[in-house]
């Protein structure tokens, strides 16, 4: 008869699959909050339960055994739906929690969006701490979603990750932003071939393999603006074209926002821009879970007041 083997429970469920993901009993210890010894422990008897390796030496570290990558979609699913009741079991309560909370976000949105986002963060939960990560194409965002380095992601990417959930926050009209000085602003207004032929400045995309709803637009029109600077740092934009002939595609938001401080001007865009949509994104591992809802929730109501202050489309 052959031995009956222990049963395996939800340490051992995280440890296995903190293993398989970091392929490192050293990562994943680090990872775990847990000492090498107490992983490597975890390990042998994950190895006695499932009667495999695991985890084999391979020419540059460890490897998961074949059977081991089966196991990691199952234990990933398993880990998921044990969070889902243990988030249910629990009411939230954000005026007593020390949770910190992650929001990526691009920073375009940084003037407008984050003191509103803090003031209303701080009020609901004066214990709890949030950070604001930076956007760029050398950083994951989905990646980070999915390893619960971020909750939530704050975008207007014309085509967002179908696997992620998605929430939309509000909509803004697309205008033209440029010097008080510039030729084309005494005009008053735009034709399309002077959109097209005038030096543009644009931002560097946020997200690797995405280019901006501005350009994707142009092309699909079949045309092309002349776009001689590139930033990287979208509230910078404004404060160079305070001292430059170019200008500058954005929303209607942002760009009243800096018309406000700066000589600049804002002009309609002389095409037909489809209007800008604002949403938030969130992997399937937080889905159920309350903390992160009422994130979730504390953003969509921050966006609808911009919303509502800015000129009704």
């Amino acid at each position: 008869m052959s031995q009956q083997r222990e049963a395996i429970d939800t340490y051992l469920l995280r440890v296995m699959n903190t293993l398989l993901m970091e392929r490192s009993v050293t990562r994943a210890a680090v990872k775990l909050n847990q000492s090498q010894p107490a992983i490597s422990a975890a390990l042998r008897r994950l190895r006695d339960i499932t009667g495999d390796p695991l985890l084999v030496r391979g020419k540059s570290g460890m490897v998961p055994t074949e059977y081991g990558l089966r196991l990691l979609e199952p234990v990933q699913n398993a880990l998921r739906e044990i969070e889902r009741i243990r988030f249910q079991q629990h009411d939230f309560d954000p005026t007593t929690s020390i949770r910190a909370f992650r929001i990526g976000c691009p920073d375009y949105l940084n003037a407008l969006f984050v003191p509103s986002v803090v003031e209303r963060f701080r009020e609901a939960a004066p214990a709890a701490t949030l950070e604001f990560h930076s956007l760029g194409p050398s950083f994951d965002y989905e990646l980070a979603l999915e390893e619960g380095k971020l909750d939530i992601v704050i975008g207007n990417w014309p085509e967002p990750p179908e696997q992620l959930h998605l929430s939309n926050l509000f909509v803004d009209e697309i205008v033209c932003l440029m010097s008080n000085t510039h030729p084309l602003a005494r005009r008053g207004a735009l034709t399309l071939e002077q959109y097209l032929s005038a030096p543009h400045l644009a931002p560097t995309p946020y997200s690797v393999g995405q280019r901006g709803a501005i350009d994707v637009h142009l092309a699909r029109e079949r045309l092309k603006r002349n776009v001689v600077v590139t930033l990287p740092y979208f509230n910078v934009a404004p404060y160079v074209l305070a001292r430059s002939d170019l200008l500058f595609t954005t929303t209607r938001v942002f760009a009243e926002h800096y018309a406000k401080m700066l000589p600049l001007s804002v002009l309609p865009a002389p095409l037909d821009f489809p209007p800008m949509q604002y949403y938030q994104l969130w992997h399937e591992r937080c889905h159920y879970s309350d903390e992160v809802r009422w994130l979730r929730g504390l953003v969509s109501d921050t966006m609808r007041g911009l919303s509502e202050t800015a000129p009704t489309l």
